[in-house]
């Protein structure tokens, strides 16, 4: 089955959706040979399938497990250093400043997005002029070829297809670990500052369509253990990710065990699974009720959701417009007994469920030989133990500390240890 735009956000012409859907086949073909499943097709066959939104809070995940709730916020808010470190839950933001009448700097707004970079560089690579209208409409003013394409690019039409594909990849996407970018030189972080300044769209390198494909993929199998009695239940959490080695720190995340588990409880109930369309990852929730402007509940106008008709919505602007005369950290956050002001995008993510929506088909017996048996785990997973905590999170960390420091001081200890 064809899929339809992402959040049947744009009209493309037929040639425009057929290479879209030729990537999601390319990525699809790709992980067949090592993931393939009878339960997992692009193609469902039952015109029945029940739709399914498959959900997780958007905030980083690792920076908590590695330290606390304050490191994570401190850490995540770091600007475009903390959202290419750590936002890598298919939910990426930046915060948009401006300049109070008493000259001060302070934050006006959070870009909050969950579009897949594939789709711009399928439009950057075959239709430069879709790709810059959709980010005028996006942005509300119209982007020069040089913040696309890179400074020496005056005119993309003068580049091949594939030319045009590496100078966007290079400036606004990363390599987002595709080999054919890898090999051309693209660094795994963009040099242009568009979708740094704002959250155009996703450029976290495992933020990808490959990646999202992949986890439901790894999923949609039965895995199980044997009861007591002989028979099989499902296999639990830890049993899944330490299948293989080097899979126990995707268990710690919000996306991968919400994408994994989901796939792997309707595979073994023998449901297929499937992506609906139209493919994409989409803000599936947004928990606007803890924010409190006034005493009273934020303004409508202040909440902004788009690039997606109802239900499949891949973005969210939450603050005052430019032409307000409010800041967002006028904004109160209230959970429970606390109120604090609202400073940052992570205090924003925590309140916003993302994911895709999957395709289930009915459920049917499963032959016993079907059943991937797995081995009980030794024990639980120690997420804090995990390589992410000293390989990424604790030099993200140092290098913070280094330049600034929270009100209170200094963010959490760091963890001993890891892989």
């Amino acid at each position: 089955m064809p899929f339809s735009v992402p959040g049947l956000a744009d009209d493309l012409t037929p040639d425009l959706l057929d290479r879209w859907n030729k990537e999601i086949d390319r990525q699809f073909r790709t992980l067949e040979p090592d993931l393939g499943s009878r339960y997992f097709t692009l193609e469902p066959d039952d015109p029945a399938a029940e739709r399914v939104a498959v959900t997780w809070f958007g905030n980083p995940a690792e920076p908590e497990f590695c330290f606390d709730a304050a490191t994570a916020r401190a850490l995540s808010d770091w600007g475009v250093r903390g959202r290419r470190a750590l936002h890598n839950e298919y939910c990426e933001y930046a915060v948009i400043s401006a300049v109070d009448t008493e000259g001060r700097m302070r934050p006006k707004r959070v870009q909050v997005t969950t579009e897949l970079p594939e789709y711009y560089l399928m439009l950057a690579e075959h239709a430069p002029a879709r790709l810059r209208e959709i980010l005028t409409e996006t942005l509300g003013t119209e982007p020069r070829w040089q913040e696309l394409y890179g400074p020496a690019v005056t005119d993309p039409q003068t580049l091949a297809p594939a030319q045009r594909r590496v100078a966007f990849a290079r400036h606004l996407t990363g390599h987002g670990q595709h080999r054919d970018l890898i090999d051309a030189g693209v660094p795994a972080d963009p040099a242009g500052s568009l979708n740094a300044v704002n959250a155009l769209f996703m450029a976290h390198p495992i933020n990808g369509l490959d990646d999202l494909i992949y986890i439901v993929m790894f999923g949609a199998k039965p895995y199980a253990r044997r009861n007591s009695a002989g028979g099989f239940e499902p296999a639990g959490r830890d049993q899944i990710f330490r299948q293989q080695p080097g899979l126990e720190a995707l268990s710690c995340r919000h996306a991968d065990p919400a994408a994994a588990l989901a796939a792997a409880d309707a595979a073994f109930h023998g449901r297929t699974v499937s992506f609906a369309d139209p493919l994409g990852m989409y803000i599936q929730q947004f928990t606007s009720e803890v924010f409190l402007f006034e005493g009273g509940p934020v303004p409508d106008p202040w909440i902004r959701l788009g690039r997606g008709r109802q239900g499949l919505v891949q973005r969210l602007e939450f603050g005052p417009p430019d032409d307000a005369p409010h800041f967002l950290d006028e904004i109160t956050v209230v959970e429970g007994d606390a109120e604090e002001p609202l400073t940052g995008g992570y205090q924003v993510v925590r309140q916003v469920q993302v994911g895709p929506v999957v395709a289930l088909g009915a459920p049917a017996p499963v032959p016993p030989g079907d059943f991937v048996v797995l081995p009980d785990s030794p024990g639980p997973i120690r997420c804090r133990d995990a390589s992410v905590c000293t390989d990424t999170v604790g030099p993200l960390k140092d290098a913070f500390e280094a330049e600034t420091l929270l009100p209170s001081g200094p963010v959490g200890s760091r963890p001993r240890g890891g892989r």
